[in-house]
């Protein structure tokens, strides 16, 4: 494939590391499709796509082909709930039960709308049976979570809340608005910024989809991260996944999983709409004339809410509002090497299962989005370092050694 390979789009020439890099992934590291944009103070310096949007290799990658990105999705969906925090009509510091009083059961009463935002709500995961056809259903999950007790007394403690997180904050973001994150995000972000993405992909957009490609079998006696929390499936972090075992590349490319509303882990965007939605926040929250977020606000969803060892991941994390903060050991133990954020200590974003990653660094003034269909399971043995390569590759680009 790398004879005929045909990188498309644009980079600026001080960035062509990041394209030797891009190309380097589909050479050597097992990409099929996928594609990488970086904002340097609001500008687009790369904006490449390369590749086949299916298993078959039949269907090119265009610019705005979209995939599901996993967890990347949380950080759009941070987005929109900071955007009603500036309004004024959502206060952190309130209990949820202020927007959902439904929510006031099983001694959850004085949960903060904050602790949703930070993993600390002590619900990763429900206690009871939970269908996977319940994934598209967002009533009768919001009403399960909002009967749930808590796995630990609220606010004490954080663990990944790895498909909770988009029922909870999003559940909030509707009561307050009366409408879905995806709505919400297509409205309010990505549609002023002029980009392809969508929490819950209407019909007529599903030919743009790429498909996800099941990851290779690791090495012998390797083990990702997901594969050590699948032993015990009835535990805390078995259940906190929420059937993601059942998560088959055939489920994810089904048009029931792709027309669902499923906020902390079914976006499927392109990397322009994530490069671009970074790349004003990394300046400040405006771009081409559309406000996301003031600095104010950036700087309070990028301070340290929770740190130390996870309760459900079972390795040390960082979180602010709905973000990942940079951790080196926590890259490494889920698989994507110690310099997934670059250097920036005031860097934020999110990572998604499978590889695909995005974040802004207002330091250097840079707003990145990579996404890709070949998902990859790394470790701290075998790590995938698609996205850390061309992170890195970036701040080559800028002179910034680490």
């Amino acid at each position: 494939m790398t004879a005929t390979l045909q990188i498309e789009g644009s980079c600026d020439s001080r960035f062509a590391t990041v394209r030797n890099a891009f190309h380097e992934n589909f050479a050597a590291r097992g990409e099929v499709g996928g594609a990488v944009c970086v904002y340097a103070d609001g500008k687009p310096v790369v904006d490449l796509w390369s590749g086949h949007a299916d298993s078959a290799r039949t269907r090119r990658w265009e610019r705005d082909t979209v995939v599901d990105v996993a967890s990347t999705s949380k950080g759009l969906t941070a987005i929109c709930a900071l955007m009603l925090v500036e309004r004024g009509l959502l206060d952190l510091d309130a209990p949820v039960v202020h927007y959902w009083p439904e929510f006031a059961q099983a001694g959850k009463e004085k949960v903060l709308v904050r602790w949703l935002l930070s993993h600390r709500a002590g619900l990763p995961a429900l206690r009871q049976e939970y269908p996977l056809e319940c994934f598209n259903d967002w009533e009768t999950t919001t009403r399960m979570l909002a009967e749930t007790a808590p796995w630990w007394e609220p606010g004490t403690l954080h663990g990944y809340h790895a498909v909770t997180f988009g029922y909870l904050v999003g559940e909030v973001i509707r009561r307050i608005t009366g409408i879905g994150v995806g709505h919400f995000l297509r409205s309010e972000v990505t549609g002023p910024l002029g980009e392809v993405c969508f929490i819950g992909v209407p019909e007529a957009e599903h030919f743009r989809i790429a498909d996800v490609l099941p990851p290779p079998p690791l090495a012998t006696g390797d083990a990702s991260a997901a594969e050590v929390f699948f032993r015990d499936p009835d535990s805390m972090s078995g259940r906190a996944l929420m059937n993601n075992a059942s998560l088959t590349p055939e489920v994810i490319n089904s048009p029931a999983w792709r027309l669902a509303e499923i906020p902390a882990s079914n976006a499927h965007t392109s990397a322009a709409a994530l490069g671009r939605a970074y790349g004003a926040l990394a300046r400040g929250g405006e771009l081409d004339g559309v406000h996301l977020l003031s600095p104010a606000t950036i700087e309070q969803a990028a301070a340290e809410q929770s740190a130390g060892w996870d309760a459900v991941l079972m390795a040390p994390m960082r979180f602010g509002l709905g973000f990942q903060l940079p951790m080196p050991e926590f890259s490494v133990a889920m698989g994507f090497g110690p310099r997934l954020f670059g250097p920036g200590s005031k860097a934020f974003g999110h990572a998604g299962a499978g590889g695909s990653f995005s974040f802004a660094d207002p330091e250097a003034r840079i707003g990145f989005g990579y996404v890709m269909n070949q998902w990859k399971l790394g470790t701290p043995r075998n790590p995938d370092l698609r996205a850390a390569s061309l992170v890195e590759a970036v701040y080559s680009s800028l002179g910034t050694s680490w």
